[in-house]
């Protein structure tokens, strides 16, 4: 297959969404040092951003057109089958970028080694290209990363490349019904948690942080899991009369699948990778269906 554009996906940057905020740039330095922050660092990772953006858009346009996408315009984005993905920026660009991308190879790029810790950026500046050609010649490896799915009774549809919440938009407890093999409880909890391999280093590795250290990691052992497994968590489950806390966690295999009900008259929703904006509305009335997903990204590896 012949590849014809390249789509190069971005953020804003903090400093950008900063001047957007207070409207200028010394208005945005007046803010943050007046709270005693350091505007410098905000200068710095921005400007580091951009020479990278630049290195990357010079030395891609040499090999192939390319056009750029702003990340806030990815999910109303269509992507061609003749496209190959250019993501520039943290790993969490990577993960919001692949829910879109219907199975068209993603080259994910870090911009700043000193700044991100790139656990889904196998590229670098500098070597990028070798990743581009690979799949430009139909030659190149790549990871297959799964998705966590969550399905409303409605047929509305969310997926997460790292871990879904389900829970409230506020402080105050989430109430739902939960059924996990046949076993049914009712919970008042701060939410669920369902991670996939590729996202328990992130938030469901600090749930895990937070309980060894309360009882001490010889009690404890961060869970193993495969490609096809999910691992879901309960969030400081609450004990009571009418509420019960034995289905707290485990895996969900291949084929296995987490029903919540949920008991909230309002504010209830589902988001994925920790982005707020990418949600479902998850009140009283409605059911949700957690399992693996059918659908997969292509991170290139090299």
């Amino acid at each position: 297959m012949k590849r014809e554009y390249a789509i190069i996906i971005k953020n804003k940057t903090r400093l950008e969404s900063l001047i957007e905020r207070f409207n200028t740039k010394a208005q945005a330095k007046f803010y943050i040092e007046s709270s005693g922050g350091n505007f410098q660092e905000y200068v710095d990772e921005h400007e580091k951003f951009h020479q990278s953006f630049l290195e990357v858009q010079t030395k891609l346009s040499k090999v192939i057109k390319n056009k750029v996408i702003e990340r806030e315009f990815v999910p109303s984005y269509i992507f061609s089958e003749n496209n190959l993905i250019v993501v520039v920026g943290q790993d969490g660009l990577v993960a919001n970028v692949a829910k879109y991308s219907k199975n068209i190879p993603i080259v994910a790029i870090n911009p700043d080694e000193e700044r991100y810790d790139g656990v889904l950026l196998p590229f670098t500046v500098k070597n990028f290209l070798n990743g581009v050609n690979a799949v430009l010649n139909e030659k190149f490896s790549s990871k297959k990363m799964r998705f966590a799915e969550a399905v409303l009774n409605d047929g509305q549809k969310l997926l997460a490349v790292n871990d879904l919440f389900i829970g409230i938009s506020s402080h105050s407890s989430a109430r739902y019904k939960i059924i996990l093999n046949g076993k049914e409880e009712t919970h008042s909890s701060s939410g669920i948690i369902v991670s996939t391999k590729t996202g328990s280093t992130g938030w469901l590795s600090s749930i895990f942080n937070m309980a060894f250290g309360i009882l001490g990691e010889t009690k404890l052992q961060y869970p193993k899991l495969k490609e096809d497994d999910l691992y879901f968590a309960v969030r400081e489950p609450f004990k009571s009369i009418r509420t019960q806390t034995d289905i707290c966690g485990g895996k969900l295999k291949k084929g296995n699948k987490l029903v919540i009900e949920s008991l909230m008259p309002n504010n209830g929703f589902i988001f994925s990778d920790g982005i707020e904006q990418d949600f479902l509305q998850f009140n009283s009335g409605a059911m949700a269906e957690i399992k693996l997903s059918d659908e997969e990204a292509v991170l290139v590896t090299n």
